[in-house]
C-alpha cells in the first residue's frame, strides 16, 4: 500500500482521491523527486479491504499505521479525498507533517448526497475492453486518471473497489464538516482550487484566510483533477511552495 519511489531528503507523501490510486501521481514523480524522498499510497478500499467503519478517522488511522516507517516529518500532498485525509492526518499527528498541499477539496459538504453519483458510476459499462474504450468514455483527462486506477484483468478494465463503498465514503462528507480539523493544522499549507471545482463556493479561499501560513492558488481552466488538467500550473504552484517551506528548515 505504501510505495517507495526513491529520492533523498525530506519525505514527500502523495495521497490520491476517491476512486484513484497511487499510480495517478506517476507523471508528477520526476519533477517532485529533486525536492525529497517520494512515497505514494493506496488508500484502504481501493484495491484492498476497506476499514471496518467508513469514517475519515478510520482511513487516517490506516494511513498512520502504513506510514509509521517514515520517521521524519513529511510533506503531504493530497488530491480530493487525499487532501482531506492529509489535513486530518496533520491535525491528528502534528509532529509527523512538515508541510501540506490540499488540492480541490473543502471542509463542509453537508446536505449533499452521493446517491445520484453512485447510480451513474454503477451504470458504467464495465469492464472496459481496452485502453481506448476508457479514453473514449471518460475523455483524455479523466480517462487517463481511471486507466491509472482501474484493475486490469483478462476481460479489460474495471473499478478497483465497490461502488457502494465509494458511495458511503462520500456520503460521510455530506453528514459532517471538517473545519475543526482544518483549524487544528499547524503545518504551513497550500490549498489549490480548480476554476471548475466540485467544492462549495468560497470555502477553499476561506480555508486559507482562516489559518496563518496558508497560501491559496486558484487555477483557471482546471476541473477537479487540477494536477492532470493543468499540470504546469499545478507544478508551478507546488514547486514555489516547496522551495519556500523547505528553505525554512
Amino acid at each position: 500500500m505504501l510505495h517507495d519511489h526513491g529520492g533523498l531528503g525530506t519525505p514527500i507523501l502523495l495521497l490520491h482521491g476517491l476512486m484513484g490510486s497511487a499510480r495517478t501521481w506517476r507523471a508528477h514523480l520526476p519533477w517532485l523527486r529533486p525536492f525529497g524522498h517520494l512515497y505514494t499510497f493506496d488508500a484502504a478500499a481501493h484495491g484492498r479491504p476497506a476499514p471496518p467503519e467508513l469514517t475519515t478517522e478510520a482511513f487516517v488511522a490506516d494511513l498512520a499505521r502504513a506510514t509509521s516507517p517514515i520517521t521524519e516529518p513529511m510533506v503531504v500532498i493530497g488530491h480530493s479525498m487525499g487532501g482531506l485525509h492529509g489535513w486530518v492526518f496533520a491535525a491528528t499527528y502534528p509532529d509527523r507533517v512538515r508541510a501540506l498541499v490540499v488540492e480541490d477539496i473543502a471542509p463542509d459538504f453537508r446536505g449533499r448526497t452521493a446517491a445520484d453519483w453512485a447510480a451513474m458510476v454503477g451504470a458504467w459499462p464495465q469492464p472496459f475492453p481496452d485502453e481506448q474504450s476508457v479514453l473514449d468514455f471518460f475523455g483524455p483527462i479523466a480517462g487517463r486518471y481511471f486507466l491509472n486506477s482501474f484493475e486490469h484483468g483478462p476481460d479489460g478494465y474495471r473499478l478497483h473497489g465497490s461502488v457502494e463503498t465509494f458511495r458511503d465514503i462520500s456520503e460521510e462528507w455530506g453528514s459532517r464538516d471538517f473545519w475543526s480539523q482544518w483549524e487544528a493544522v499547524r503545518a504551513p499549507s497550500l490549498v489549490i482550487e480548480g476554476e471548475h471545482t466540485i467544492t462549495p463556493p468560497g470555502q477553499m479561499r476561506a480555508m486559507a484566510e482562516s489559518r496563518p501560513g496558508t497560501d491559496y492558488v486558484r487555477v483557471s481552466d482546471a476541473g477537479h483533477l487540477v494536477h492532470d488538467d493543468q499540470p504546469e500550473r499545478f507544478r508551478e504552484a507546488v514547486e514555489t511552495f516547496l522551495r519556500k517551506v523547505l528553505a525554512e528548515g
